[in-house]
């Protein structure tokens, strides 16, 4: 059985507060990527594969490597303050800080509290999302949520990941996808600006099997021995991935369009999942829409998770590809499984 749910603003009043449902902007946006670089190349020389067999089958060219000592909260954080300083905030105006991620720091406390120690927003709360490669929109619908109803005012929500640290190196069909990084927006109620116009998030718990890390947690806590098995790598069934995302990410964003009222040719720039060329591919044919309205930036970095969207949103904020008044589509697909689509007024 599957379970979601879809909204769209409606001029109600908070049931906290009595007041009108404020609507919610994008007011900065940041993204981090290592400095080592990746190539296909070089992971010839590491497992049985090559440049053409990579590309061909996933569009990926290079990805981003942490550095040694580089945590997922050290990433998060250099995104987070150039976020900050594009929406022209203090640190301390953040009321609520969310972070979206598969590889925290350590399993508690979240890694959302080791950013505010870095970043200097003492005045957040702080918590983790785990929504697997979706926690970025996950999390973006919770942090729209806390504005419109008036319980927070500031929020930066990030989406980070430093996911070649479960990476299984020996497994030549997983470990070309990977890369690390974090991508990072400021949330805040922007006048009459419309902002964020629909989200649609939902799961199915039926398909835990298709793509997770065995090891890790309470049901298979790490060990010597497990650790020699890669039970604390991600695991995936690449063919069913491929079926169950096609599908997910098609339907997540017919239905934010509906909610939105909105055509897929209302929409100036679709941000999908940057996991997969032919995934990609695959939904710009279904949607109808043309592949120059499609923004890809995973031929650079992989499939980062939850950084994913978020640093392709930053780029194409910074580089002019979406302009105020654009409609802009997010969709999104994880393990979980999950997904999500997110229409925005930028």
């Amino acid at each position: 059985m599957r379970f979601a749910v879809t909204m769209k603003r409606q001029p109600r009043l908070s049931p906290r507060s009595n007041k009108a449902l404020r609507t919610v902007s994008i007011i900065g946006t940041g993204s981090y990527v290592p400095e080592k670089i990746l190539t296909n190349a070089d992971l010839s020389r590491m497992v049985d594969t090559s440049d053409e067999w990579i590309t061909t089958r996933t569009g990926i060219k290079e990805r981003r490597i942490a550095a040694k000592g580089e945590d997922t909260s050290d990433m998060a954080a250099k995104a987070a303050r150039k976020a900050i300083e594009q929406a022209k905030i203090s640190p301390k105006e953040i009321d609520l800080l969310l972070v979206a991620t598969a590889t925290p720091d350590m399993l508690f406390p979240a890694t959302a509290c080791f950013v505010q120690k870095k970043i200097g927003a003492t005045n957040a709360a702080c918590l983790d999302i785990s929504a697997a490669c979706a926690g970025f929109l996950f999390a973006l619908e919770i942090a729209q949520q806390f504005i419109t109803s008036h319980t927070h005012d500031t929020v930066l929500v990030i989406g980070a990941e430093k996911l070649t640290s479960i990476t299984n190196w020996t497994d030549r069909n997983s470990c070309v996808l990977f890369g690390d990084g974090a991508g990072a927006a400021v949330l805040r109620h922007r006048g009459s600006a419309h902002g964020v116009i629909s989200t649609h998030i939902g799961s199915d718990g039926q398909y835990t099997d298709i793509l997770f890390m065995p090891g890790g947690g309470s049901r298979c806590p790490i060990t010597r021995e497990n650790v020699d098995m890669h039970l604390a790598t991600i695991h995936m069934s690449g063919k069913e991935v491929y079926k169950q995302a096609v599908t997910a990410m098609l339907n997540a964003a017919k239905k934010a369009l509906d909610q939105a009222g909105l055509s897929i040719e209302d929409i100036a720039c679709v941000i999908p999942h940057q996991a997969n060329l032919r995934i990609i591919e695959a939904i710009a044919d279904r949607l109808g829409i043309s592949s120059d309205k499609m923004f890809v930036n995973l031929d650079r970095y992989g499939n980062t998770s939850a950084a994913a969207v978020a640093i392709a949103l930053d780029e194409a904020n910074r580089s002019g590809r979406i302009k105020r008044g654009d409609y802009v589509l997010m969709v999104v697909f994880g393990g979980g499984l999950t997904w999500a689509s997110t229409i925005l007024e930028w």
